[in-house]
């Protein structure tokens, strides 16, 4: 499995986070006179999504690689926080300040989504813990569409008439829309002239099967089975070369088809705001026995997921390098900020 970025978790340590937690009297501030930290409660790990999507399935391969491998000694729940492109569960997260039971799964759109004006939570408002992988976007259509490359897909959208129909789970000016229209863009398509419809309920899919779009932008993960099923096929991926593993190895690059760009899908786990040094370097910890776990390998393997992990002051810079590069990529697009 190629690997994109592999941090070690040493350097953590020099992370200074905010001080304590919330005096609300819970035993969830609990540290031991060595100012280590261990849960006392189950965790909550937080999809801010419909189930099915990019972050139900990492937060949930995450708690289950968990579990199998004893990394943890309580309980994971998985639960579903969907609406606002993610803004919903975010909100929920803040409201849990000082509570460090509480992590939520995040990409691209946790960036995106406060630069585009549709939520008033960046990334800055929560705590970072560890990014895990990689994804990559797919652009898939149904095994019967005209369009047998991605050329010839924006071949066709370049004409005035076209009425060509993109569907993504995410929110307009978010992951599954920036990535179609950054690609397109580099092919010579006119952003504004392409119709993105947001499917955040996880109907994407089933409304590209039954005729209602055209064109699914999504991630890797999401196409297998489809594909496998012969109902759909994958016009290009936006990774800078051909992924390993059985089914995604014959999607071909937008690279390979002679458009210069790529888009990758970070995922990693985030906490709510105000957790002390100690409960994030628990996580830390955590994560790290996770990425270097059997369980963890089997796990990227399985979806095509390329390590990508990052923690402490490796994890903030990236962040903050990303968080500049997805302004910059809105503003190119007039989307920066549309809705404030």
């Amino acid at each position: 499995m190629k690997k994109l970025v592999s941090v070690s978790a040493s350097s953590f340590l020099t992370l200074v986070m905010l001080s304590a937690c919330s005096d609300n009297g819970s035993e969830e501030a609990a540290s031991s006179d060595q100012g280590e930290w261990s849960p006392t409660n189950n965790l909550e790990f937080v999809a801010p999504a419909g189930a099915g999507g990019g972050w139900d399935t990492t937060a949930r391969m995450a708690a289950q690689a968990f579990e199998e491998a004893g990394i943890v000694d309580v309980g994971i729940g998985v639960i579903n926080r969907e609406g606002g492109g993610g803004a919903v569960g975010w909100s929920y997260i803040a409201n849990q300040a000082g509570d460090p039971h509480y992590l939520f799964a995040a990409s691209p759109p946790l960036l995106l989504i406060p630069l585009n004006g549709q939520s008033e939570y960046s990334y800055e408002d929560f705590t970072p813990i560890a990014n895990v992988i990689a994804d990559f976007g797919a652009f898939a259509v149904r095994d019967d569409a005209p369009w047998q490359d991605l050329n010839e897909l924006f071949e066709d959208m370049q004409d005035e008439s076209s009425s060509i129909t993109v569907v993504g789970e995410s929110a307009p000016g978010s992951m599954d829309h920036v990535q179609f229209v950054n690609i397109a863009k580099a092919a010579g398509v006119d952003p504004g002239s392409i119709t993105y419809v947001s499917a955040q309920d996880g109907s994407a899919m089933t409304n590209l099967l039954n005729g209602s779009v055209d064109v699914y932008s999504t991630g890797v993960t999401e196409t297998i089975e489809q594909v496998r099923a012969g109902e759909v096929r994958v016009l290009a991926v936006t990774a800078e070369e051909r992924l390993e593993g059985d089914t995604v190895e014959d999607y071909p690059t937008a690279i390979e088809q002679g458009i210069d760009e790529v888009f990758v899908n970070w995922r990693g786990f985030f906490g709510p705001p105000d957790m002390t040094e100690a409960e994030v370097e628990y996580y830390v910890n955590a994560f790290t026995e996770l990425n270097e776990s059997e369980e963890w390998d089997a796990v990227r393997e399985r979806y095509s997921w390329d390590e990508y992990f990052m923690v402490g002051e490796e994890y903030k810079q990236f962040l903050e390098e990303q968080n500049e590069e997805m302004r910059l990529l809105l503003e190119e697009l007039d989307l920066y900020g549309e809705s404030e």
